[in-house]
């Protein structure tokens, strides 16, 4: 959803209007519910781990509430969401923390406190395969490539090569 985009002036706004964040949790609990959503991501404003973990509370045992722009892949922001509840998954991008090392570093604090992780592409993506290695590598719970085209492809295409190595 990227909300944190939505948020102004306390508010999510929409084209018919605004929500408060009750409103907005009670909303997005709504469409779990309606459409059996199996993924939710950045539902809530970044900095709102309270209401991730009221609306992780409310669904997070149907549906996977996954932290984006709450984590960006930094173990300070997920701890801090660890201790309030927040989320239950964790979106992972290599390239938004700046080194291998940080990001296995939140894969592990994840894993050890039952967060779900989504190893993640980027927009503006080249060809690079580091994402499928690393999910791979890391267990990953799932890998987002985004749409099956170009750069993504060869995403994708690295997975069936590392499968065909294993057997």
């Amino acid at each position: 959803m990227a909300a944190a985009e939505m948020y102004e002036d306390g508010a999510y706004q929409y084209s018919d209007g605004e929500k408060s964040t009750d409103e907005q949790i009670e909303y997005v609990a709504g469409l779990v519910e309606e459409h059996d959503l199996a993924y939710v991501e950045d539902p809530l404003d970044e900095n709102d781990y309270e209401a991730f973990a009221d609306l992780t509370e409310q669904v997070g045992d149907q549906t996977l509430i996954c932290g984006d722009d709450l984590f960006v892949t930094n173990v300070s922001r997920l701890e801090d969401g660890i201790e309030a509840g927040a989320a239950n998954s964790i979106l992972i991008k290599p390239n938004q923390i700046g080194s291998l090392s940080d990001t296995v570093d939140a894969i592990e604090l994840a894993v050890q406190n039952g967060y779900e992780t989504i190893i993640s592409h980027r927009s503006g993506e080249t060809e690079d395969t580091t994402i499928a290695h690393l999910a791979v590598a890391t267990d990953a719970d799932y890998i987002k490539t985004g749409t099956v085209a170009g750069e993504r492809t060869a995403k994708l295409n690295e997975l069936i090569r590392i499968a065909d190595d294993a057997v």
